[in-house]
């Protein structure tokens, strides 16, 4: 029988070592990044947060991860951070778009109390940013001449146009307006959060001349609908009678017929954005305020407007 011995807090007897009750716990036991992830993005997911958004962010983390080969909340570091970022072979605007995309996850992190300090407040990326153009209404008016509108897909992409155009809405938004969002009584759009990025209600102004083109592209989806058997209510939708936004894309097939004309008749800055930020241009020059601007276009930082 062997004679028992004690060292410090280990009892030990023969061949048997005791550990205490009070030992520290191993990493087997700490929170692991994949179920964090899993917490934050049903978070997302109950606070409206778009698929696409989450999506995104799941990869750049997840890349975040394997770079750094990390497992464990607890081995997220600011060197981790800066490996990730030095590392990284792309362009400074897209580093910038990577940080802040990690900065947004390693925040929730701290707000559901498994991170203690904010260490990556300080981590910042300066670019030189260029300030796009937006489209020329002559371009505009060209496009639309040129579109064949007797056809349905002309016909709709015209409206889809005139309606960027005069209402500034993101393509997105396009892609998810139903009938119910437009007043014709009014003349106006009335949409709620579930069309906006920044989730917040928007009235915006039509024509009349836009509302009889809304009015008779709905009668067109009608018939369309009946004969596909499609059941929905948006107000652009396919030649099928589908819906064009999927959760995994935000180019709908508006955005891609933009990118055929653009090529097709030689006009170099007609897509989504550009008629966006040509909208935001016409309201500037008519004496509009950033503030006012800012409001039209669904931006929730005045910075991004100016």
């Amino acid at each position: 029988m062997s004679r028992g011995r004690k060292h410090g807090v280990l009892a030990v007897s023969g061949d048997l070592v005791v550990m205490p009750t009070k030992i520290y716990e191993s990493k087997r036991y700490c929170l692991t990044i994949e179920d964090a992830l899993e917490v934050v993005f049903q978070q997302m997911r109950i606070a409206g947060n778009r698929q696409r958004t989450i999506e995104s962010y799941q990869y750049i983390f997840e890349q975040f991860m394997t770079i750094n080969k990390l497992m464990y909340v607890e081995d997220i570091t600011v060197e981790a951070l800066y490996h990730y970022l030095d590392v990284l072979k792309v362009t400074p605007a897209t580093k910038l778009i990577r940080l802040k995309s990690t900065k947004a996850v390693l925040s929730k992190f701290y707000n559901n109390g498994w991170i203690k300090e904010k260490f990556w407040c300080n981590i910042h990326i300066k670019i030189d940013k260029e300030v796009k153009k937006g489209a020329k209404e002559s371009d505009i008016d060209k496009l639309l001449e040129l579109i064949d509108q007797t056809s349905f897909i002309g016909f709709r992409d015209a409206v889809a146009i005139k309606l960027m155009y005069k209402t500034g809405i993101r393509i997105r938004t396009l892609g998810e307006l139903k009938e119910r969002h437009i007043d014709f009584d009014n003349l106006c759009l009335n949409l709620d959060g579930s069309t906006l990025k920044n989730h917040k209600f928007l009235k915006l102004p039509i024509d009349k001349e836009l509302a009889d083109m809304l009015q008779l592209l709905i009668k067109m989806n009608d018939g369309i609908r009946s004969h596909f058997g499609t059941d929905n209510h948006n107000v652009f939708i396919t030649q099928n009678g589908l819906e064009m936004n999927t959760s995994k894309s935000s180019n709908c097939a508006i955005s891609k017929q933009l990118n055929k004309y653009s090529k097709r008749f030689g006009l170099a800055n007609i897509n989504a954005h550009a008629i966006r930020r040509a909208y935001a241009k016409n309201l500037h020059d008519k004496g509009a305020s950033i503030a006012l601007i800012s409001k039209a276009l669904g931006h929730s930082d005045l910075a991004v407007t100016t």
